[in-house]
């Protein structure tokens, strides 16, 4: 290669970290850039803004040696040189998992959990462990948000969202339980996945409830959401899906009080799905999901305390009180009481499924409104936990703004194996948001 050749192939890829997903996989693939020079910008763009948002736990030290692995592969492989950022609350090898607290024990993993040893089989290099809550719960940890550090970044995937909201890094792994995922996407104004219940291996992830707990994916759009997916799940790209083509709008059913902006971009949805050749109507499920949100909580604090009874027992004073709270109330919760409402779950699931079809999915507000102020609360997750008690599948969309600047997010929510064609139309309507909000 000639000097001249050489830096038109270094101008043409100085900010490749920034480009789409499937360009930085591409680049690696044709050898325009190693997944080594992808990793260490990467690093560098973390360890730079790492002093102003406090997204991670722990950095890994061996990135380089992975990075080079993908590099000599033989093979073209799905997610070649991706950085991605780890929940910690899942198992990194080499990595403590400390999730949030110190009750955990500072000894490195053994190994990977088992969604973070796919991703590495797919090609990605895993950078570290981003910032988590107490046991994936409410207590927040250090993290800010990146759009403005004097509000919250929500909560528990704080991390995560902080760090691919302030383009440091293109993929992470999240949680969900109630809102862990939808709200800090939302607040940090990036896409998020979550998984319907049981449809990934959670080998390896600190849990909460047996019940509700999903994996979650964030990246900075749907676009790139589409094309970690589909290899995640299936191994190659997102084949032609056609998206979504009916949508039930949801008004959140005054479960919170919308903030004025969120309302006019609700109330924007049908117009925007007009646009985009969508059929919408009003969801009429209200009493379903004001039960169902109620439910949530009994079904979380029964199985918390199963789960966290050691901590309950023996560590009461080193836990904080949003989580005692929770422990407690699962005190009261019977076990025949737990086992009535998840028979009540699955009914009510067979009825939404009836409700919905095969082809409609719900629209609505991810979040009351935009980020709060303050990093004492992760905020209100009230408008994700009917569904996450049915086991459902959402897409966080961003590309909505408040006059200030904030984001503002919309769910996309759908029943199991809807993912692709929800992936679809979030893609779709991303797009539209970014052209009415384009100031």
């Amino acid at each position: 290669m000639t000097y001249s050749s050489y830096h038109r192939s270094r101008s043409l890829f100085d900010d490749i970290q920034y480009r789409a997903v499937a360009e930085q996989v591409r680049a690696v693939q044709s050898r325009s850039v190693s997944a080594l020079d992808l990793a260490v910008r990467v690093r560098r763009d973390i360890e730079s803004e790492e002093p102003r948002i406090h997204a991670w736990v722990a950095l890994s030290e061996d990135v380089e040696q992975h990075a080079t692995a993908v590099d000599e592969s033989p093979e073209a492989l799905p997610l070649a040189g991706v950085s991605v950022g780890v929940k910690d609350i899942i198992d990194v090898e080499g990595l403590p998992t400390r999730a949030g607290t110190i009750l955990t024990g500072s000894e490195p993993a053994s190994s990977d959990a088992a969604c973070v040893m796919r991703l590495r089989s797919l090609g990605a290099v895993v950078q570290g462990k981003t910032v988590t809550t107490e046991f994936a719960y409410l207590h927040p940890g250090p993290t800010r948000n990146p759009h403005a550090l004097d509000r919250t970044p929500g909560g528990s995937s704080s991390g995560s969202a902080a760090a691919v909201g302030a383009r440091t890094i293109p993929v992470a792994l999240g949680s969900q339980t109630a809102g862990s995922l939808t709200r800090p996407a939302a607040y940090c104004g990036v896409a998020g996945l979550v998984l319907p219940s049981g449809s990934v291996d959670m080998a390896g992830v600190v849990g909460l409830s047996q019940s509700l707990d999903s994996l979650g994916l964030m990246t900075r759009t749907v676009d790139d959401l589409r094309y970690v997916h589909a290899t995640f799940t299936t191994g190659d790209p997102p084949a032609d899906t056609a998206a979504a083509s009916q949508v039930r709008v949801w008004d959140g059913d005054g479960l919170a009080d919308l903030a004025p902006e969120m309302s006019a971009l609700v109330a924007s949805v049908p117009v925007l799905m007009a646009e985009l050749g969508v059929q919408t109507q009003r969801l009429d499920w209200a009493e379903h999901v004001r039960r169902l949100t109620k439910k949530h909580l009994d079904v979380m604090s029964y199985e918390a305390l199963q789960i966290r009874h050691r901590e309950y027992a023996d560590h009461a004073a080193q836990l904080s009180e949003p989580l005692l709270e929770l422990l407690r109330a699962g005190e009261k919760v019977s076990f025949e009481q737990h086992a009535s409402i998840l028979r009540y779950r699955n009914e009510t699931l067979d009825r939404l499924t009836d409700h919905l079809g095969e082809e409609a999915v719900i629209v609505g507000p991810a979040t009351p409104g935009p980020a709060p102020r303050g990093l004492q609360s992760t905020g209100v997750s009230v408008l994700s936990r009917a569904w996450q008690l049915l086991g459902l599948a959402v897409v966080v969309v961003p590309g909505a703004r408040t006059p200030s600047g904030l984001p503002l997010g919309l769910q996309i929510i759908g029943l199991p194996g809807a993912e692709s064609r929800m992936l679809h139309l979030g893609a779709k309507l991303e797009q539209a948001l970014h052209d009415r909000y384009r100031w």
